[in-house]
Parts: C-alpha cells; structure tokens; sequence
C-alpha cells in the first residue's frame, strides 16, 4: 500500500471510530461532552480546551497506564503507542506518523489506538507533555548538582541545550507542534509549567531586582533561538560554544552599576591657578 493510500485509510478508519464516539455521547447539562460507555475511551470536557488537558493526564498519569480495552489487551497501550509515535518521529520525522503505523509499532489493534487517542495530534501533544516533563527532570537534575546558585543557570543552560539537540523531533513537537500547550494558558498542562519552573529558579538569584518571570522567559528565548536557528544551520558553526558560554555566563548577568562621579571639592573652584 502506498503512502498516499495509507493516509486515505487511516483517514476512513478515523472517520468511522468518530462516528462511533459521537454516537455513544450525550450531553452533560453544564456543556461537557461525557462518554456513554466506560471502556470508550477519556472523559471530554469543554470541547474547545480538551485535547491539552486529555492528552496531559495520559502523559502524567491521571488516567493510570492509558485507555480502557478489553481485558485482553495490555493496560499500558497508550504508554506503548506514545513510545512508538516518539521512536518514528526521531528516526523519520513526524509527517511519517500515522495511526496505523503506530499501532502495528505499538503492536496494537487500529480500534484500541482510537479507543485511546481521538487522533494523530492527540498522540503527538502526549508525546509532547512526555518531553516537557523529561526536560523538568533533566534541569532539576542539572540545577541540583550545580556548584551554589549563582552557578545554577550556566548548569541549566547545558541541561537544556542537551535535550534539544538529542531530541529534536520531540523539541520540535513541544514547541513548534502543540500550540495549547502554552504557559498561562486556562488549565494548561503542568509538565511545560514545571520545565519553566527550573529555569525561573536557575536564573532567580541573577535577577537583582528585576522581574524573575520575565528573566526566566527571556533566557528561554536565547535557548530556544539558539537552538532552532543552529539546528537550521543559521548560524556560524565555529561560534557555537562562544554563544552558548555567552548565555550561561554573560547576557543575563545582573547589570553593573556605574561608578559614582567624582563631584568638586568643597572650597576649590575649577580653572584657577593657586
């Protein structure tokens, strides 16, 4: 089957498993969308904000190992299936994602995807909460074994950079894909808030009166550019390691107060000779 095929099949199949999901819902009097039957997939609630906050308690454990199957099928179908979606996102990017790929990569049956994932998307934000939360891990880790405080955000910047550079799909899927999962957003997933979190606290004891928030967002801008505009060959090779030593140390350091004037002494007037 060609690929043009395989997507038109997937489609169909998406379509019918919608159909059957539609069918099995009614109406919750203050406006959410519950599901008819346990065993047929996550709760949905307020439509439009939806797809953050369920692919979010998958990734976080809210909803145990995943979606409810039939007894014969593995508790942990989700986990595999958010596992699959990563390994073919990284080894052929994320066009080649499908859902029948991932459920034969998964090992599982197309209706037990639907039956977890409404859809692709929905599979490519879990992958993309999985890494916010793996990116949390990774800077706590490297805040913790930091030499004091003050060393703590050139730890974090060498933190970050490693993760984006080893895993540039599931970078790519956390912050070019998945534009729900935005910081202050209503009901946002934790996992982005949490990564955010590490680099507020690394850069906090820079901030010498200036707002830690806004410190924290623009030092994640500098890695984050630094990232996209290196891995799209942008920038000068020879000067990576000069940028990146630059972050870390210099561009957010607290600004040096200027020397105070010297004034006139007391009694003298300028010009005159003595």
């Amino acid at each position: 089957m060609s690929d043009d095929q395989d997507g038109a099949a997937d489609q169909r199949e998406a379509a019918v498993h919608a159909d059957r999901r539609a069918a099995a819902t009614r109406p919750d009097p203050g406006g959410a969308v519950i599901d008819a039957e346990p065993g047929d997939g996550p709760v949905h609630a307020e439509g439009q904000a939806g797809r953050a906050r369920e692919v979010s308690a998958h990734a976080e454990g809210q909803l145990g190992d995943g979606c409810e199957v039939p007894g014969h099928i593995e508790p942990g179908a989700a986990a595999a299936i958010v596992t699959a979606a990563r390994q073919l996102a990284e080894a052929e990017g994320w066009p080649a994602v499908t859902p029948r790929r991932l459920a034969e990569r998964a090992g599982v049956d197309l209706g037990v995807f639907y039956r977890c994932f409404a859809d692709r998307d929905a599979v490519l934000a879990a992958v993309a909460v999985r890494g916010f939360a793996e990116l949390a891990a990774a800077l706590t880790a490297a805040r913790s074994a930091a030499d004091g405080p003050r060393r703590a955000w050139s730890a974090v910047v060498s933190g970050y950079l490693d993760f984006a550079y080893a895993n540039p799909e599931v970078y790519d899927a956390m912050l070019a894909h998945t534009p729900d999962l935005t910081l202050g957003a209503d009901r946002a997933p934790v996992t982005p808030a949490a990564a955010f979190a590490q680099l507020r606290a690394a850069v906090a004891p820079l901030a010498a009166g200036r707002d830690p928030d806004t410190l924290a967002e623009l030092g994640w801008s500098l890695l984050h550019g630094v990232v996209m505009l290196t891995r799209g060959g942008r920038l000068r090779p020879e000067a990576q390691e000069q940028r990146e030593e630059m972050i870390a140390t210099r561009l957010l350091e607290p600004p040096v107060a200027p020397a105070p004037r010297r004034g006139k002494v007391p009694g003298r007037s300028g010009g005159g000779a003595l």
